[in-house]
């Protein structure tokens, strides 16, 4: 068995304008002081990461780790969200989604995908001179509009957004092949790989690539009532990544699942800080214990009532505490009397 790795912090959320959380230098050493022992680190925001310098010089990738190391943290994964999010967007999300987007790029759909494939290429070769193996991606969407089969679903729909996603998908795929990257699609409302069928029917259409891996985040697992314990049990082999984020889901007679379209705070399913939601943060340790998982445990600071500086020292102590250190022998190796081929087929009576 091996021991996870952390704590660590995706800086997505605490990125800003404001120092600490403007440069490189003072994000690290505020993660450090934290508590952290890693961060993962948000491919798009220039204020910490040259995406395109990382993707073509090794100096400036030592360079980057060598101040993380000396603030206190490690680089433990690239993440490239945004740009994955671009490599399919349905229409109706194009105005929503141009924001990702570099200003001369908007309205232009077609270039804007271009772009964002571009991007991911970047981010698969930077994570390549930055020495890690795995990348952190949303998988974009095609048929998530038609998630809910009203007005009935023509044949043949959802099985065309598939085989263009994965027609979009594989030439990365096979890039991150060729520079020994996972890319770890985060299962997450909202993209066409939201659960792990939406995910089977992704890798079928892909071959089975071994490089389509998941990033296990349980909190949009408790928002659409799927079981997250059972979810490792049958993906364990393909978890690459794991956020350690935490939700609660209260329906009631108004409102589920569907929220009811009110603000994150008003919603029956809600992010929550490490500890305050409803999340079995030791079964799922325990579970990615006994199946090897030697990732790292990286927060995701997401929640409608708490500070996010409070939430970030907090997560840092959680995951320190629920990180299982995996024994080296049996707890009842004292009482191994010894044993030979003689001796068994004897305690058999086949002697």
């Amino acid at each position: 068995m091996k021991t996870i790795k952390g704590p660590a912090l995706f800086l997505a959320q605490f990125a800003g304008d404001e120092p600490p959380f403007n440069s490189w230098d003072a994000i690290t050493g505020w993660a450090a002081d934290c508590g952290y022992v890693g961060v993962q680190v948000p491919s798009w925001d220039a204020r910490f990461i040259d995406l395109q310098k990382a993707a073509t010089s090794r100096d400036y990738c030592d360079d980057f780790k060598g101040r993380a190391a000396e603030n206190g943290v490690t680089v433990t994964e690239l993440s490239c969200h945004l740009q994955g999010q671009l490599v399919a967007v349905h229409p109706a999300y194009d105005i929503a989604f141009d924001g990702f987007a570099p200003p001369q790029l908007h309205g232009d759909p077609r270039a804007r995908q271009a772009w964002a494939a571009d991007q991911v290429q970047a981010a698969i070769a930077a994570s390549r001179n930055l020495g890690l193996g795995a990348l952190a991606t949303f998988s974009g969407a095609l048929a998530w509009p038609y998630v809910y089969p009203w007005p009935q679903r023509p044949a043949g729909l959802i099985d065309a957004a598939f085989d263009e996603l994965a027609a979009r998908w594989r030439p990365l795929l096979d890039h991150a092949e060729s520079n020994g990257v996972d890319l770890c699609f985060e299962i997450h409302p909202g993209e066409d790989l939201h659960d792990g069928a939406s995910f089977e029917m992704f890798l079928e259409r892909v071959g089975g690539h071994r490089r389509a891996r998941m990033l296990y985040d349980p909190s949009h697992y408790v928002l659409q009532a799927l079981d997250y314990l059972e979810n490792i049990d049958i993906y364990h082999d393909r978890i690459g990544m794991f956020h350690v984020k935490d939700a609660e889901f209260n329906p009631t007679g108004r409102q589920g699942v569907y929220g009811g379209y009110q603000s994150w705070v008003d919603r029956a399913g809600r992010f929550r800080s490490l500890g305050d939601g409803q999340v079995d943060f030791r079964a799922i340790f325990s579970k990615l214990a006994h199946f090897d998982f030697d990732g790292w445990a990286v927060v995701e600071w997401e929640c409608a009532l708490k500070h996010p500086e409070d939430g970030a020292r907090e997560g840092a102590a959680f995951v320190r505490d629920h990180i299982i250190r995996v024994t080296d022998r049996a707890f009842d190796d004292f009482a191994d009397a010894g044993a030979d081929e003689a001796a068994n087929r004897a305690m058999l009576g086949l002697a």
